[in-house]
């Protein structure tokens, strides 16, 4: 059920020019906000949009040209809040909030995240439109409540449920693909890194291995079959990446596959891995930012899809999204509570090159194997 806003208050939303747009979690889900930020800016061209996010979400924000400002920071309601520091910080931003002299905020959330404490932070500051999903009665914390669906009534993608959010404030949206903004320089860096695997890198297939998450953590030694069968398969380079603390994960799969491969683990930034994924062929993953930013460049993706969550497929971009079902699907834990970790370990890596395969154009789509899914989402 959606609350509908009266007339006085639309035109109150229509009239707000300063929108602070608050999503606290991840570089990838700042990606997936995208749309929804863009839909906002867009409706009304003359429109600041101020981006409130997370040390790894300001990375993001910095590619998206409809983000007028991006401040950072970290909650003490989130996931990976430091424990034991004094709500200085705390205090700060809302008086900082206050000097922006916003119209309006916009809380963007999973359906599984509480916003009535950034909406308390909003109210406190004087901003007077607030906007969210809120599964629980805000009375005035919220101007504009939400009554939260999800996951009872039905779940959706991260990226529909933000565009459904400002739709219901009157921002809708033209395009809803993911997009970055790679500036020019990234290349130029990009080459630079590369030396003479540049004039091959438009035929790379690019491996992305890590994720914060150990859940979503394909094994090591199958990326490095899957690794080794592909480079049997497909000529152009293989390129792993991930950041600094992932190295040794990369290494040792490289040390696995008796092809020849590439490393840029831990050297390159958010615009350079853009810029590799926008010339390369396809992005072999686990489910985790790299999967967005390829699919915001238009990039192929195979999506090794933990089955924590549903909502965070690759979406509007050609994919295949591998998993092995199994009962305990949608945990949406950090670790495998059964510690099996079958819905990623029964994935084969013959299927991966498969799924690879297939995007690469070398061979047809075939028939979903009983217990794989190459699941073509529709978004």
């Amino acid at each position: 059920m959606v609350i509908a806003v009266d007339r006085s208050r639309a035109d109150l939303w229509r009239r707000s020019r300063r929108i602070l747009c608050v999503r606290l979690d991840a570089l990838g889900d700042v990606i997936m906000t995208g749309p929804a930020l863009r839909a906002l800016k867009q409706s009304f061209p003359d429109r600041h949009i101020t981006l409130l996010t997370s040390a790894s979400g300001v990375h993001a924000g910095r590619l998206m040209p409809c983000v007028d400002d991006i401040w950072s920071y970290e909650a003490p309601w989130m996931k990976g809040y430091r424990a034991g520091e004094s709500a200085a910080a705390d205090h700060a931003l809302i008086s900082r909030l206050r000097a922006g002299a916003f119209d309006a905020a916009v809380l963007f959330t999973v359906y599984s995240q509480n916003p009535l404490p950034a909406a308390m932070m909003c109210w406190l500051a004087d901003i007077p439109l607030r906007v969210a999903h809120c599964r629980e009665n805000p009375y005035h914390l919220l101007t504009d409540w939400i009554p939260e669906p999800e996951p009872e009534s039905y779940i959706r993608h991260e990226v529909r449920r933000q565009l459904d959010l400002v739709r219901h404030i009157g921002a809708e949206a033209a395009n809803e693909r993911l997009f970055l903004q790679i500036p020019g320089a990234a290349f130029d860096h990009l080459d630079e890194i590369l030396g003479p695997l540049r004039t091959k890198v438009d035929e790379a297939v690019v491996i992305h291995p890590g994720a914060t998450a150990a859940s979503r953590r394909y094994p090591a030694e199958q990326f490095a079959v899957a690794a080794d069968r592909l480079a049997h398969t497909w000529e152009g380079p293989i390129i792993f990446t991930g950041v600094e603390s992932e190295r040794p994960l990369v290494e040792s799969i490289r040390a696995r596959v008796a092809a020849p491969t590439h490393s840029l683990a831990g050297r390159l930034q958010l615009p350079e891995l853009a810029a590799l994924l926008a010339r390369a062929r396809v992005l072999i993953s686990n489910n985790t930012g790299a999967v967005h930013v390829a699919a915001a460049v238009g990039t192929p993706v195979v999506d090794l899809y933990a089955l924590t969550n549903p909502q965070h497929t690759p979406w509007q971009v050609p994919r295949r999204v591998l998993f092995h079902d199994v009962p305990c699907k949608f945990c949406y834990k950090s670790t495998c509570p059964q510690d099996h970790h079958d819905c990623l370990r029964l994935v084969t890596p013959d299927e991966i090159v498969d799924a690879a395969a297939e995007l690469l154009g070398l061979r047809p789509t075939p028939l979903s194997e009983e217990g794989l899914h190459l699941v073509h989402t529709r978004s």
